[in-house]
C-alpha cells in the first residue's frame, strides 16, 4: 500500500539518515546557508558597489491643488460674486443690471477654472467615472448636475431682469 499525503502513521517521530561517514567538508550547514563560499565564486557586487549615489525620486506625487493654483480662482470668484451680488442689493441705476451679469459671468468663469484644475489633479465629480477609466458616466447623474447648473442660471437672469424692469 502507498504512503499519500493522508496517510497517518502511528508514531510522528521524524527519524534523520545516517550513513555512518564523516559529514561532507567537515561540518554541518547553518540554517542559512554555508559559512564560507568557495574562492572563485561570485556572491554578487560588495554593499558599496551596490549603494553608489544615490537619487530619491518621487514616484507618485501628492494631488492636491497647489496654493498657485488656488489663489486666482478664489480672487475671481470672490470678484465676480461681489460684483453680482452688489447691483443687486443695492439699487446702481440701468448700469447695475449689466454689471451683475458681467459679476456672474467672471464668477462661473472661476467655477469653471475651478472645476479643470480639480480633474486635473484627479479629483472627481460625487457619481462621475475617474479619469481615463474606461466606465461611462450615468446618464442620470449629468441630467441632475444639468439641471443644478440651469435652475442657477435661471433664477439669475430672472433676478437681473426683475432688477431692469
Amino acid at each position: 500500500m502507498e504512503a499519500g499525503p493522508r496517510d497517518t502513521a502511528p508514531s510522528t517521530e521524524h527519524g534523520t539518515a545516517d550513513h555512518g561517514g564523516p559529514e561532507p567538508d567537515g561540518g554541518a550547514l547553518s540554517p542559512d546557508g554555508p559559512d564560507e563560499t568557495p574562492d572563485g565564486v561570485a556572491d554578487g557586487p560588495a554593499p558599496a558597489e551596490m549603494y553608489g549615489d544615490e537619487v530619491e525620486v518621487e514616484l507618485r506625487p501628492q494631488r492636491r491643488l497647489r496654493i498657485w493654483q488656488l489663489a486666482p480662482i478664489v480672487c475671481l470668484a470672490a470678484l465676480g460674486s461681489l460684483m453680482f451680488a452688489f447691483p443687486l442689493a443695492f439699487d446702481f441705476g440701468d448700469s447695475g443690471a449689466v454689471i451683475a451679469m458681467l459679476g456672474l459671468l467672471i464668477c462661473s468663469c472661476a467655477a469653471g477654472w475651478g472645476m479643470m484644475a480639480a480633474r486635473r489633479v484627479g479629483y472627481i465629480w460625487p457619481g462621475l467615472p475617474q479619469r481615463g477609466s474606461e466606465r461611462r458616466a450615468d446618464w442620470r447623474t449629468i441630467l441632475v448636475y444639468a439641471l443644478a447648473v440651469a435652475a442657477v442660471v435661471v433664477l439669475a437672469v430672472w433676478r437681473v431682469a426683475r432688477l431692469r424692469g
